[in-house]
């Protein structure tokens, strides 16, 4: 039976969470990344709660940017945010995702913006 792309993709996402923790000391950066826009968000696993979030969408002048320069920029914006609130060193979850274009685009925004990982 042939495996669409989604469920590929959740599997490989199941066997990167085993590994993948984020604790109090050092959460876990969960990115989400749709046809239009592109989400992230640090999660502290311990507690179940999500400590800082930026998407694509929560600012007009990136509609008209390239999906990789929007992706950069999100990076950048939740490093600054985390940053604010005292975090430095996260895991990366790439949720499923191939490490390449937009992922690691904003991977590479992250670590700009000073986070460690």
């Amino acid at each position: 039976m042939a495996v669409t792309k989604e469920e590929r993709r959740l599997r490989i996402k199941r066997r990167i969470r085993k590994r993948v923790k984020g604790t109090t000391e050092r959460p876990r950066l969960s990115v989400y990344r749709s046809n239009n826009a592109i989400h992230a968000q640090i999660i502290d696993d311990v507690k179940g709660i999500t400590l800082v979030s930026a998407s694509s969408l929560s600012s007009k002048e990136l509609s008209d940017k390239p999906k990789k320069e929007q992706s950069k920029v999100v990076g950048e914006k939740v490093a600054k945010l985390a940053i604010e609130k005292g975090i430095k060193e996260i895991v990366f979850d790439r949720n499923g995702y191939l490490y390449h274009g937009r992922i690691q685009s904003l991977a590479d925004g992250a670590r700009e913006g000073g986070l460690v990982f």
